[in-house]
């Protein structure tokens, strides 16, 4: 496959640029962002984090900080924004008083200048002017002020004596120079969802020392209170009943997608990484580069912090993959498949005649509930009916409070490419669907007193690419439980593949954002260790949604218990690469009887946790016949 560009353009909290007359602020560097939100999920397509206003339609407190002028003088302001909702039928070549969200202003010490910003650029990030300001030397300030909470964006500010500057040029003057980690590692895992953190628990409880580098303030991944998608499938069951135990210590106990942030236990994540002593965690931390040397082995990763743009290489012995879409693998040249594979390649009955891009999407979930202050003075939640949003009516309007799993966008899309506009796409039906069901709805009445109570800026993400190993898995291996020798984990979810519902299933002429869902309950299948590791970086394994695996056959895989019980085995594997020097494929050649003897073992912490029976299938494994499953997806 073709590997596309990747920009990135590293940031610094306030650097003079080549000429003394220019200053570059980053705003994810800003000192207060008062109520708007650092997005870090698209740095590796626009280049950089950036200031989100999310306020669901209210506009958010005014991001500020502090800078340093040299010298008075006249300067010319350049702002890094993007107009988001530029692709929308109708929204182009129109005044941003009638159809564009996402504006703001500049207020530069003190003074709000009026230029508008968040309506230029039509759908890309460009450099775009906001104004001339009279700057004195010595302190400075400067704030984002969002006017209408829809989601306006700022990348970052530009000021220059120059008359036409090249903008780009003059921030990358300020890049850092990256540094040497304190310390070389054993092992680095890269991506703290679910995966990554076992993988990282595990090895570190078997005497590595490991480095967790995870780009997002929390822990979880999908799992984490910023996507709110709860734990599936089945864990502590044969052929190794103790893979699952690091799962049992940070699973939330509580079911649910899109619930209120507490039933995803943050903290409960944290604790578990933070109480191991050969755990090094690096949160806020991008992983954007690789290095390798004349054998292919990755040497190093090179991390980019995502609020300061300091810049850090991390050393180890072994990589381990778990940032679902295969950012190290990619970067480090591995082999990967992006979409569905021809039925002729593996003969899978679910593959389709031909190779295509169709993947499984991402969600932007929401929910909403009572506002209790309008409860109580009997009075109406508005929410404005404005006219970029796309049409809904009594027929095509989903009457939720609740935009769960099947609220998915991007379908036959680019899941890496074209990532932002997925997740704007799927912001702007949730606004739009809301809007109509306040304002114009037959039963709107039902809906007065209510309120979005939270709608995600983080998109959920199920497919993209996947690295492949010396095994690739398969439908058929799982329908004709084709078991192999290096079976680990079991996967036990149905072969669930999504797809978007028809224009005839939801009566919306736009472009698809629900899906509906093919299952084959399955045999739990114990996945091979052979897709755990990469078949041609030698030093690399994966864990989670990213392994050797089929698109029909990450129906079942994709699940977070089981990718939980990958980083598991993952780790137990890389312990073994230290105490023989080899590489993971050599552990399949010549170690497999010690890792099935860890995995018998297991690595919990021994205690009793609170059970987490939800979100489970039925199975056709007689095994699981006595457990409390249930097929709530079955088609």
């Amino acid at each position: 496959m073709k590997r596309p560009f990747l920009l990135v353009v590293f940031s610094a909290l306030v650097a003079a640029a080549a000429s003394a007359d220019s200053i570059v602020l980053e705003t994810e560097s800003f000192d207060d962002w008062g109520g708007w939100v650092n997005d870090t999920q698209f740095m590796d397509q626009m280049g950089s984090p950036y200031l989100l206003a999310h306020g669901m339609g209210k506009p958010v407190a005014d991001a500020k900080t502090t800078f340093a002028v040299k010298k008075d003088g006249v300067y010319n302001v350049w702002v890094r924004t993007k107009n988001w909702l530029a692709w929308v039928k109708g929204c182009q070549g129109q005044t941003w008083d009638d159809v564009v969200p996402g504006c703001f202003n500049l207020i530069v010490n003190g003074q709000r200048l009026p230029n508008r910003l968040g309506v230029q650029a039509k759908g890309e990030w460009k450099w775009v002017k906001a104004d001339n300001v009279v700057l004195t030397a010595g302190e400075n300030t400067v704030a984002l002020h969002d006017l209408d909470g829809f989601d306006g964006r700022c990348d970052a500010i530009v000021f220059t004596t120059e008359a036409n500057p090249d903008c780009d040029a003059i921030r990358q003057a300020a890049v850092p120079v990256a540094r040497p980690a304190e310390k070389e590692y054993d092992v680095i895992v890269v991506g703290g969802g679910i995966a990554g953190i076992c993988s990282a628990v595990s090895a570190s409880r078997l005497g590595l020392q490991v480095a967790l580098i995870h780009d997002r303030p929390v822990l979880g991944g999908n799992n984490s209170s910023e996507v709110r998608v709860h734990l599936g499938a089945w864990q502590n069951m044969p052929p190794y009943p103790r893979l699952g135990d690091i799962v049992a210590e940070i699973g939330p106990r509580n079911e649910g997608n899109a619930r209120p942030k507490a039933t995803y236990e943050d903290e409960r994540k944290l604790s578990v990484v933070k109480a191991e002593k050969n755990l090094d965690l690096f949160l806020n931390q991008h992983m954007n580069a690789v290095e390798k040397d004349a054998t292919g082995r990755i040497v190093s990763v090179t991390a980019q912090n995502t609020r300061t743009g300091e810049r850090v290489v991390y050393k180890a012995a072994q990589f381990v993959d778990c940032t679902g879409d295969g950012t190290v693998g990619f970067l480090a040249g591995a082999d990967y498949r992006q979409g569905r594979e021809a039925r002729s390649v593996h003969n899978e009955p679910w593959a389709p005649e031909r190779e295509d891009t169709l993947t499984m999407g991402a969600s932007v979930q929401w929910y909403a509930g009572a506002n209790e202050e309008c409860q109580m003075k009997n009075e109406e939640c508005l929410f404005p009916k404005l006219p970029w949003m796309v049409a809904f009516n009594e027929k095509s309007a989903s009457r939720d409070l609740r935009g769960d799993w099947w609220w998915e966008a991007g379908l036959g899309r680019d899941q890496i490419q074209e990532a932002e506009y997925i997740r704007d796409y799927g912001l702007l039906v949730a606004y739009s669907n809301w809007a109509y069901l306040k304002n114009e709805s037959s039963r709107k009445k039902e809906y007065a007193d209510k309120e979005l109570k939270w709608v995600a800026y983080n998109a959920g993400r199920r497919e993209s690419r996947r690295l492949m190993g010396d095994f690739i898995l398969t439908e058929n291996d799982l329908m004709n439980k084709n078991f192999q020798p290096d079976g680990t984990c079991a996967t036990t979810w149905t072969i669930d593949l999504h797809f978007p519902k028809t224009k005839e299933d939801t009566h919306f002429e736009g472009e698809p954002f629900q899906t509906d869902s093919l299952n084959h309950v399955v045999w739990a299948y114990p996945v091979p260790y052979r897709c755990y590791y990469s078949r041609n970086v030698p030093n690399l394994f994966m864990a989670g949604r990213n392994i050797s695996v089929t698109h029909v056959a990450l129906g079942t895989t994709r699940l977070m218990r089981t990718h939980g019980m990958m980083g598991e085995v993952v780790g137990m594997a890389a312990s073994l690469c230290k105490k023989y020097g080899c590489s993971p494929r050599d552990v399949y050649t010549s170690h497999m009887d010690e890792l099935k003897a860890l995995m018998e073992k297991g690595v919990g912490d021994g205690k009793a946790h609170p059970p987490q029976m939800y979100n489970i299938q039925d199975s056709l494994d007689p095994v699981f016949k006595d457990k409390k499953g249930g097929n709530h997806q079955l088609r």
